[in-house]
């Protein structure tokens, strides 16, 4: 097997027998579930990680390129950079790092699942260690140049953490206990479903971590989080930013009307905000000033939660009749293009 090399995503411009991982380019061999690059049919996944240990388990043509490059860090990109540089391994911890790149991207975590409280470990490791060591997620402005450090930083002791988690156990056990705790308090919670929709509205006192909001609600898009004290969040998964295959989806949509319905209403001293339909996980909530992407990112705990004069039966009926009006006639299907979600308005 040729030697690899990770390679910048900047430097990669005619250079021939490349892999690109967890991102979009029209050359060298693109493993990706981002829109329009999940399309070998024989690969395809919902996560670029699995994507890449699927052809890593068929030996895919090309598969043995030695340049590898990734447009940015997260922990699915990881899986499939670091499984390409460790075939072998990958092959032995298959099961369990398809949990750790479903766990990182999409927050779905089945706590039933044994590979998955392996990948939990792992994943909250990744977590501590990257702001530790770096910076957190979308805290570069530099992305594209900056994660290249993390690359040539994990790609070497990751191993040694995925055959012996629980030697690294003062790093990831503090997020770990963070999300049981919330998977405990998501047992309380009143949960109600809009499945024509793809929403679930979760009633709950205080945030807690995405893990555990998101973990086994995995055939939905959109989720409601109910806070006391009239505070609020709706977020659009990542699941409609990339092209998933295991299940069609409804298409995103503009959100500008509803946060101005709601602004109409709205009589606290803050502003309802969401953000375009490009953004990784659109978020409409109440603003008092600018969020930055990295605080978007982070788990609602660690955001302040504005309260609203907007009763919650009253915005979650908005909510639901935005959508269910907005998809009358719109079936859900796989491989929206950005184009056709731009046309939807």
């Amino acid at each position: 097997m040729p030697t690899k090399k990770f390679i910048p995503f900047s430097e990669i411009k005619n250079l021939e027998k490349l892999i690109i991982v967890d991102g979009q380019h029209a050359q060298g061999l693109v493993l990706s579930h981002w829109k329009g690059a999940n399309k070998i049919p024989e690969l395809a996944a919902d996560t670029s990680g699995e994507i890449v240990l699927n052809a890593i388990q068929v030996n895919w043509k090309g598969i043995d390129y030695p340049n590898i490059t990734a447009t940015h860090f997260d922990i699915d990109g990881f899986v499939g950079v670091w499984a390409l540089f460790h075939q072998a391994l990958a092959k032995k911890y298959d099961a369990v790092l398809r949990q750790v790149a479903i766990i990182g991207d999409f927050r779905h975590f089945d706590a039933n699942n044994e590979d998955a409280i392996t990948a939990l470990k792992l994943v909250c490791w990744l977590n501590a260690v990257e702001k530790a060591e770096f910076y957190r997620p979308f805290g570069s402005s530099d992305e594209l140049d900056d994660c290249v450090a993390k690359f040539h930083y994990f790609l070497p002791r990751f191993e040694a953490v995925l055959a012996h988690p629980d030697a690294f156990e003062s790093d990831w056990r503090p997020e770990f206990e963070a999300v049981l705790s919330g998977i405990d308090k998501m047992k309380n919670a009143k949960v109600r479903t809009y499945e024509n929709i793809g929403l679930y509205v979760v009633e709950i006192e205080e945030p807690i971590h995405y893990y555990a909001l998101m973990g086994e609600r995995t055939t939905y898009d959109m989720v409601l989080s109910l806070y006391t004290n009239k505070r609020y969040e709706l977020e659009i998964k990542y699941t409609t930013w990339v092209d998933i295959v295991s299940r069609p989806t409804l298409p995103r949509l503009n959100m500008q009307p509803l946060v101005a319905q709601l602004n109409a209403i709205e009589n606290s001293d803050h502003t309802w905000f969401c953000d375009k339909i490009t953004d990784t996980g659109p978020i409409l909530r109440l603003e008092a000033s600018d969020l930055s992407k990295a605080d978007r990112y982070a788990n609602p705990t660690e955001r302040e939660i504005y309260s609203s004069s907007i009763a919650p039966e009253e915005l979650e009926a908005a909510i639901v009749d935005f959508f269910r009006k907005a998809y009358k006639g719109v079936d859900a299907k796989r491989g929206w293009t950005w184009k056709e979600l731009r046309l939807m308005g």
